[in-house]
């Protein structure tokens, strides 16, 4: 009698589900790979998720999920979550795949499994010089205190973890200095195919992301106030509120927006920019995958998909003058920029890469 082997268990493992953004694309891709995998997270913010890949699933949650404010200020319950991720129960899988940016990496190893971990980022606040609150701030000496034995649990976990993969090179080399490891880079997926240039393009800029501090999208506002230039802001989050008080009325915010109608924007779009330092930036592929030039903050990701000249245009610093100079270089030499070349500069970044590439890194 021939027996069939029963294919592996898997478990996927996220810090929290607060919002759909970049790491969020990422899991619903690797879901594609993997359909029957089971997910468990923290904190699970269903009613943002109701029209995505993920709302008719079972998200197994912990604790902290059911605590006040759990789903608006998550951050907050850092301290509570390395305890919180150690106590998923995961002996029933095979495998355990964490998609970490805080403490993922720590769900436990039993019985011997495979764990694999897709890093976003170290956590950023404390690997880097951002604050809790999301800005370059001078933390308490209570809060150095804790980010100290943070750093020292963050090191254990990741020790732990047999494979890691990150999204880009600049990640690759934050993680060698936090965790002294090796990472695989594997571009996130970016679907290239769903983005088209519009014939005629529109006169408006546009950015989308989350209205976090450190995606400084304050010195948006700041630099297309000075000029009076047309910007749209597509995104929501805690920041929404300064930023409309800031902003003059060639700014406008339309929140949330469906995929269907991000790409009709990015389409028509003058051009894309972005004042963050981002960890890869799938948003900036996206522009560039409906012919729409970037002009970007250049450091971190930007790097690695944006082609100065070609695709769009760096600035220098993140500070007001140096974004309106290269607002100013852009409107001069927009009619260089070809969309139609954009749009193949950004295919390498295609979806079904990712799901190739994150196959054989999670089977090994």
């Amino acid at each position: 009698m021939i027996q069939t082997l029963s294919k592996p268990r898997i478990a996927f493992v996220l810090d929290t589900l607060p919002s759909i953004g970049g790491g969020e694309k990422v899991l619903f891709a690797a879901l594609e790979a993997y359909p029957r995998a089971e997910i468990f997270t923290l904190i699970y913010n269903r009613k943002v998720f109701v029209n995505s890949p993920i709302a008719n699933r079972n998200i197994n949650t912990s604790w902290l999920d059911s605590l006040p404010f759990a789903h608006t200020h998550h951050r907050y319950l850092l301290p509570l979550m390395p305890y919180a991720i150690e106590q998923i129960e995961l002996r029933d899988y095979d495998i355990v795949v964490s998609f970490n940016y805080a403490v993922a990496n720590g769900a436990r190893n039993h019985n011997a499994m495979r764990h694999v971990s897709y890093t976003h980022t170290p956590l950023r606040y404390a690997w880097t010089g951002i604050n809790i609150n999301g800005k370059n701030t001078r933390r308490n000496p209570i809060l150095d205190k804790y980010m100290r034995s943070f750093r020292a649990w963050d090191r254990g976990a990741a020790s732990r973890v047999e494979a890691m993969a990150t999204n880009s090179q600049t990640v690759r080399e934050r993680i060698r200095e936090a965790y002294q490891l090796e990472a695989r880079v594997i571009h996130p997926p970016v679907e290239v195919n769903r983005f088209h240039p519009s014939p005629q393009r529109e006169n408006y800029f546009i950015t989308v992301t989350r209205l976090v501090p450190h995606k400084r999208v304050d010195l948006l506002v700041e630099a297309f106030n000075k000029l009076n230039l047309p910007l749209v802001i597509v995104g929501d989050g805690p920041e929404l509120p300064r930023l409309q008080h800031m902003a003059k009325s060639n700014v406008k915010f339309l929140g949330f927006q469906s995929d269907d109608n991000v790409a009709e924007l990015l389409g028509k779009a003058r051009a894309f920019v972005c004042a963050a330092e981002e960890d890869f930036g799938i948003a900036i592929v996206e522009a560039q995958a409906a012919g729409c030039p970037v002009i970007a903050y250049g450091a971190g990701g930007a790097l690695e998909t944006v082609e100065d000249g070609v695709t769009g245009l760096f600035f220098g610093e993140q500070a007001e003058g140096s974004l309106i100079e290269a607002l100013r270089r852009f409107e001069k030499i927009y009619p260089a920029f070809d969309a139609r070349e954009i749009k193949k500069r950004a295919e390498r970044f295609n979806k079904a890469r990712f799901l190739n590439e994150f196959r054989e890194f999670v089977s090994g």
